[in-house]
């Protein structure tokens, strides 16, 4: 059941479901499309998440009842069968224990070979659920049960630009350099965020991401770094 509640003086968060799923995911993002058609002169901002979009209006332009009101109308109109299914994005990644200091260790863990856990990693499609932490940053699932790892019991405080990591049943790529707790199995060349490009980032909440695998020249020609 849709809940609408108030987040700010000038924001409301729609609540559309209360667990991880794809039909959630493609709920939210024709909330998205539909409210930037209907409702762009009344917004600041959008931001979708997993389950819930927050809604930033102005305040110059219509009041809270006012806009509580339309949002309701509007997002009755939303349809319940139709599957978003957002852009397939293709991201190269060079997995070794060269550039994934976790992987052998996952493998190990799992009870698979490298190669296995690669090829697991890699055949899967995932849905871009959100985007947080950082700029760039999207949270990827859901990764297949055989190679979810929990979070490091000590981060690091130091992970590279590009890194491949897994946490739980969820993976990413890391945009910049930061600290981190996740499992790192590989990089990617790709940036995940440039302030100087229209868009900033190659993905969107609800896309879709697959990882292609790619070796250590490929790599370093596409503008990796080691």
């Amino acid at each position: 059941m849709m809940q609408i509640e108030v987040a700010g003086e000038n924001a409301l968060i729609v609540y559309f479901g209360d667990n991880t799923d794809p039909s959630v995911s493609a709920k939210v993002q024709q909330a998205v499309s539909l409210l930037e058609s209907k409702l762009a002169d009344k917004l600041i901002d959008l931001v979708p998440s997993y389950a819930s979009l927050l809604v930033i209006y102005d305040l110059l332009a219509c009041d809270h009842l006012e806009i509580k009101s339309t949002l309701r109308q509007l997002l009755d109109q939303l349809d319940n069968t139709l599957q978003s299914t957002g852009e397939l994005i293709t991201l190269p990644t060079y997995y070794s224990p060269e550039s994934g200091p976790d992987l052998n260790d996952l493998a190990q863990c799992r009870g698979l070979s490298i190669d296995e856990v690669i090829q697991i990693h890699s055949q899967m499609e995932y849905r871009v659920y959100a985007i947080g932490f950082a700029p760039g940053f999207a949270y990827l699932g859901e990764v297949d049960p055989r190679i979810a790892a929990p979070r490091l019991s000590t981060p690091r405080q130091k992970v590279p630009k590009g890194a491949v990591a897994i946490a739980d049943r969820q993976t990413a790529v890391y945009p910049a350099v930061s600290p981190g707790g996740w499992n790192l199995i590989g990089l990617c060349p790709t940036p995940m965020f440039d302030p100087d490009k229209d868009p900033t980032m190659p993905v969107q909440v609800g896309d879709r991401v697959r990882f292609k695998p790619i070796n250590r020249d490929q790599y370093l020609e596409l503008g990796g770094q080691l």
